[in-house]
């Protein structure tokens, strides 16, 4: 069964459940204090777990695109992937553990949905502890529906709980669903636990039904939640009884490309053929939402994976750029599902663009690394002492000077049996940078902190922020991204060049003469071409579906949003910008607070 096919049966099966259906939301997440991109269909409905009304209704599905990099020097094997699509349904505060388990089964064994064989599954549940009993109540339920006892393993929480977004929110058991990859029927005995080799994770079902407090206790939720995840890459390779997921119809065709291209075959460079494929895909998919490869944040994820995807380009003999080549096959496979891909020429621009400034500098980088492996020699000949470890220092020198990720330089180490010493290369580039800790660290800060009354004030000011960004500098400062805490506003856009002092005067001007207003800030539920026959700006809009939530504060902003709001302008104080910064070609960032005055 093809990945599009279960796609659309996944998305038309929870359609008849009375679900909307709703699109993927971008992969820079707005409403999640806690990830660098978006990892979960969950991320962007953060706020509706917490409580706030979903503009579409109280059963929601969709597929979403992810990025996880977590895993990613497992990429290359034969299941992690960068990016990837999420079916996901979610119940909010409607139907619970009852409904949610019979639906994934059915959706699993009907012969009109996937047909999977109930001899081919096994099943996991939340074991209980201190906080929390075990969840006897999930195992019942999948014994009603005729699943023997040795098919289901109660497992602790580490494999069956779902913690919180942050240090407190919602949260609390799973149930997870496994498919047998091994050899005939599973014997009686086996299962995920004790056979973990042949049982592979198909299905997820979060049973919200739990607040972490600060204290780190559990009380429960008023309103209980559900939230799925499917992974489709993973199911469609199952399905089709591949063995990888690279050699289904999602990875074939860019496999086959890479290899027109190379001097060595997919046999050969196996390894070096995925990431390729891999990182291109995820990198291809960032561009598409906007993202420019840099030195900070998500735009050096981007810029990581892109180069260690030209490595692996020249490992296997590629000698032209062919980055862009790739990118545009990877467009034609995905854009009729993904339709931010059709700005395609942007898309290979930012390839080539990437690659060429890469070439200039990899040459006399690999050139330096090998300078450096040359003065180890030296000083083992001269001391008899064999030099083992890159220090910190000669690792960030090497990415501040010629541009190598640590990554690479890291894989280049291992290359020649050497280590490297990456906290102090992360001291040294902490030094250097003096910013909050970025993605090398795996941990960015993307939207809401939290929903405190301080955070509130700084969004809605960030509303008005962005129209006098368009007003003062033109309709190209759009948004490409924001981090909101309780103590200050971060607000990323699209601009060429550095704002004079004139032209922060103005946007400083315009958000404090709409607080001096005390407009009132209305809400209105709305389809989504309403909304833009009313001028709401829709950057995010793709996230909620049909119906969409605008805010309106009269002449000063008009914009869909899922994130709290105050009830009128007043309530905010004076808007004071602090800094402005260049992030990459093309994208500024402004951070700004709100004074009290007394």
């Amino acid at each position: 069964m093809e990945a599009r096919i279960i796609r659309q049966k996944f998305l038309d099966f929870f359609k008849e459940k009375g679900h909307a259906v709703l699109p993927s939301a971008p992969l820079l997440p707005e409403n999640d204090p806690t990830v660098l991109f978006t990892t979960a269909g969950m991320h962007p409905l953060v706020p509706f777990l917490m409580g706030e009304k979903h503009p579409n209704g109280t059963r929601l599905c969709n597929f979403q695109k992810c990025i996880r990099t977590g895993d990613i020097d497992e990429v290359g094997d034969d299941v992690h992937l960068t990016f990837f699509e999420m079916l996901g349904n979610w119940s909010l505060g409607d139907y619970f553990k009852e409904d949610a388990i019979k639906w994934s089964f059915e959706f699993l064994t009907s012969d009109k949905w996937l047909g999977i064989p109930k001899e081919k599954l096994s099943f996991t549940v939340f074991k209980g502890d201190g906080d929390a009993p075990a969840d006897i109540q999930a195992t019942d339920i999948w014994k009603s529906l005729g699943v023997p006892e040795h098919r289901i393993t109660y497992l602790p929480k580490s494999d069956n709980w779902w913690g919180p977004a942050g240090q407190t929110g919602p949260c609390g058991p799973d149930t997870e669903m496994f498919y047998w990859v091994g050899k005939g029927l599973p014997p009686k005995e086996s299962n995920p636990l004790s056979d973990s080799k042949n049982w592979v994770e198909i299905w997820n079902d979060v049973f919200m039904q739990y607040n972490k407090k600060a204290d780190g206790t559990f009380e429960p939720l008023e309103q209980k939640n559900v939230d799925t995840g499917m992974g489709l890459e993973r199911t469609a390779a199952m399905l089709q009884g591949k063995k990888t997921v690279y050699e289904t119809e999602l990875f074939a065709p860019i496999l086959e490309k890479i290899g027109t291209l190379a001097q060595k075959t997919y046999g050969e460079k196996t390894v070096s053929y995925r990431i390729i494929a891999d990182h291109l895909r995820a990198a291809t998919m960032m561009a598409a939402d906007g993202v420019k490869p840099s030195n900070l944040d998500q735009g050096y994820v981007m810029r990581r994976l892109i180069r260690l995807a030209i490595r692996h380009g020249k490992l296997i003999g590629i000698e032209e750029n062919f980055t862009h080549i790739i990118a545009k096959k990877i467009i034609h496979i995905m854009s009729d599902i993904f339709p931010e891909l059709k700005h395609e020429e942007e898309i290979l621009s930012t390839m080539r663009e990437e690659e060429e400034q890469f070439q200039k500098t990899i040459n006399h980088g690999l050139k330096e690394f090998e300078k450096l492996l040359a003065g180890f020699q030296k000083a083992f000949e001269k001391t008899g002492r064999k030099i083992e470890e890159i220090s910190g220092k000669q690792a960030f020198r090497l990415y501040d000077t010629y541009g190598f990720p640590i990554e690479m330089t890291e894989e280049l180490a291992k290359e020649k049996n050497l280590t490297v010493d990456r906290k102090g290369f992360e001291e040294a580039f902490k030094e250097h940078q003096q910013k909050s800790r970025t993605a090398t660290a795996g941990t960015f800060k993307g939207g809401l902190q939290d929903h405190s009354w301080a955070t509130t004030r700084l969004h809605t000011a960030t509303h008005l922020l962005h129209s006098a960004l368009m007003k003062v500098l033109g309709g190209h400062a759009k948004q490409r991204g924001s981090n909101i805490t309780a103590e200050r506003l971060r607000f990323d856009f699209s601009h060429p060049d550095k704002l004079t002092d004139e032209q922060i005067a103005a946007v400083e001007k315009f958000v404090n003469d709409a607080i001096a207003s005390d407009q009132p800030v209305n809400m209105k539920v709305v389809p989504a071409d309403e909304a833009k026959c009313l001028g709401a700006i829709g950057l995010f809009e793709e996230k909620y579906g049909d119906m969409v939530k605008v805010y309106d504060m009269g002449p000063w902003s008009k914009e869909t949003c899922g994130g709290p709001h105050v009830e009128h302008l007043g309530q905010l104080s004076r808007f004071k910008i602090t800094k402005q910064e260049s992030i990459g070609a093309g994208l500024r960032r402004i951070k700004a607070i709100l004074i009290d005055e007394e």
